[in-house]
């Protein structure tokens, strides 16, 4: 077994006070409402102020219905309830987190992991609705990110664009398992199967064709010239049974590569279509860099005002060019597609106000480990699982950047030397998510490489020097230095 790895102590310093001020949602409010969702109801809890000055509790079921939630809503807006607290179950608190909403309410969403009761006490829907409700009042609840109705949307197509493309992947893998069972070897002659020249063959196997000379003619391209190693790849034992098992498979890759076609015309028409509430966010280093690994290149915008420490509106019809091209500004950085710049805008949206700075978007995504200090101790935890659709698409735009020749690849290069391959894509991935925080906050932002180089040139000259006269120095030589003419 090897050692467990050890964390230096540092020395305890003692410090003055700090001050922490509140964030907005950690207010202490008068008059709040919760909900403990259920599939068919909700147990609502509301704590308003009494008339002796103590605070009491009302609760009540509540079906999950839009018309009892309708009502509901009156009743809250009368009471003049300033806060909605709905614990995020399943997907049943969709139906009340979006009829609240659209109803006026501020309406937040909080993970079930962060309103646990104190252990102890007996559980009921009853005391949890309670207990949700007293946490809102004293502002000791951290909502989840709910994009606005728009995003919403546009998350739709691109998750369900995701979940038919892997269905797809599953029927090619099945058609490839029915060919190996009947003796078809062209999987390893070809590079994959839907290729077309593939696809004539199987076509004329499910046809009748068996003779594997006349099924090598109907390759294309680059695959002619193996047509010896497919002569042997198509002598087989394909019977009528394939034949049929064949079409079926063939018909649902077709249908779903309809659906998939589909799906991204709609996506188009999504992302040209997104209101006009992209803002400006000032960087608080003054940096003209996007992010590790990029650069701004992009003139200053008449329209916009970077000064100050609140985001600025832009100008619509600048917004509303900019909006258009995101997905274009995206697809700049190494690794990311247009379909994965779709998808990552689909799960964090545009407005990046709603992420102040670019280690709360990561923090967020759960790219970065968890700090965990106590005393003189400091160690790191686990990420977490976070958002799987975005892991998924950064972790895609990681591992095609770390093979190219850029800032990105060589950051790839350089951590996966010490720390492995899966914790260099997380470090890679990071960063990708860093850049595209910089290029939302900032529509007129443009991304820019860094090189590969960039970690080389920044090394110091007299370090290395310094470097080089040692190791000649501790092999028996003497260095003098002179400039070159």
């Amino acid at each position: 077994m090897g050692e467990r790895r050890k964390h230096k102590q540092k020395p305890a310093v003692v410090s003055g006070p700090v001050e922490i001020p509140d964030a907005d949602h950690e207010l202490v409010l008068e008059r709040v409402a919760a909900i403990d969702v259920a599939k068919a109801a909700g147990k609502v809890c509301v704590r308003l102020p009494g008339k002796t000055g103590r605070r009491f509790s009302r609760v009540w079921d509540v079906s999950a219905r839009t018309g009892a939630i309708g009502e509901l809503s009156g009743q809250l807006i009368e009471w003049g309830i300033e806060k909605v607290t709905v614990e995020s179950t399943s997907d049943y608190w969709r139906i009340w987190y979006y009829l609240l909403e659209a109803a006026g309410l501020e309406v937040q969403l909080v993970n079930a992991r962060d309103v646990k009761n104190v252990p102890g006490r007996p559980k009921t829907d009853k005391i949890d609705a309670v207990w949700l409700a007293k946490l809102t009042e004293k502002g000791l609840l951290r909502p989840s990110f709910v994009p606005p109705a728009p995003i919403r949307r546009l998350r739709d197509y691109t998750r369900l664009r995701v979940d038919l493309t892997r269905d797809r992947a599953r029927y090619w893998q099945r058609l490839e398992k029915l060919l190996e069972d009947a003796l078809i070897k062209v999987s390893s002659v070809a590079s994959t199967l839907d290729t077309l020249s593939t696809r004539d063959m199987i076509e004329a196997l499910i046809a009748g064709e068996r003779d594997p000379r006349r099924l090598a003619e109907l390759a294309r391209g680059k695959m002619k010239a193996k047509r010896s190693e497919l002569i042997a790849a198509l002598d087989g034992r394909f019977d009528e049974h394939h034949s049929e098992l064949a079409r079926m498979l063939l018909g649902q890759i077709d249908a779903l590569t309809t659906q998939i076609d589909t799906l991204s015309a709609r996506i188009e028409e999504q992302l040209a279509v997104l209101p006009d509430d992209a803002s400006v966010i000032d960087d608080p280093d003054g940096d003209s860099r996007v992010g590790p690994g990029a650069g701004s290149d992009a003139d200053p915008d008449p329209t916009t005002s970077t000064g100050g420490a609140n985001p600025m509106r832009l100008n619509p019809a600048t917004v509303a060019e900019c909006v258009l091209s995101t997905v274009e500004r995206l697809d700049e950085i190494p690794g990311i597609g247009a379909h994965t710049a779709q998808a990552i805008l689909a799960e964090i949206g545009v407005d990046m106000s709603r992420f102040p700075t670019p280690e709360h978007l990561v923090s967020w995504a759960k790219l970065c480990p968890r700090t965990i200090q106590s005393g003189p101790v400091t160690r790191a935890g686990k990420t977490g699982k976070g958002n799987p659709y975005l892991k998924g698409a950064l972790g895609e735009a990681a591992a095609a950047a770390a093979k190219t020749n850029t800032f990105l690849g060589e950051r790839y290069r350089r951590i996966v030397k010490r720390r492995g391959k899966l914790k260099a894509l997380v470090a890679v991935a990071r960063s990708i998510l860093v850049i595209v925080w910089h290029l939302l906050a900032n529509p007129a932002t443009r991304f820019r490489d860094l090189g590969p180089d960039y970690h080389t040139n920044r090394i110091a000259i007299e370090r290395r020097l310094r470097n080089h006269i040692a190791q000649l120095t501790a092999m028996g030589y003497r260095v003098t230095l002179e400039p070159a003419a």
